[in-house]
């Protein structure tokens, strides 16, 4: 199945996760997946939370950031994968100038 982003209505996700101002993403979502094209304006991040029932694989396409995994800080660019594993905890966050625009794929278990 082709999932065109292009297409899809972006949508604002105030404080996700409880993280700082506003995550914006492009979501398909089914019983098996939730798939997003995410963008993290500069200063903003996904809030720390742990997966439980899921894990979760974030591709960088552009932009700079970091994901804080189990406490440890992890910098991330163009092309970097981060990976969370089911029953750890991790945050994304954009502290570069440019919007972060990556892909988050998250499996149910």
């Amino acid at each position: 199945m082709k999932l065109d982003f292009t297409q899809m209505e972006e949508s604002a996700m105030p404080n996700f996760k409880g993280g700082e101002l506003t995550t914006y993403g492009k979501l398909h979502v089914d019983e098996h997946n939730r798939i997003m094209r995410g963008r993290l304006t500069p200063g903003a991040s996904i809030g720390l939370h742990t997966h439980t029932g899921s894990s979760e694989v974030v591709y960088i396409l552009s932009g700079a950031g970091k994901a804080i995994y189990d406490g440890a800080e992890e910098k991330l660019g163009p092309g970097d994968c981060h990976y969370c594993p089911e029953g750890h905890a991790h945050t994304l966050i954009n502290d570069g100038t440019e919007d972060l625009i990556f892909l988050a794929v998250v499996p149910q278990h």
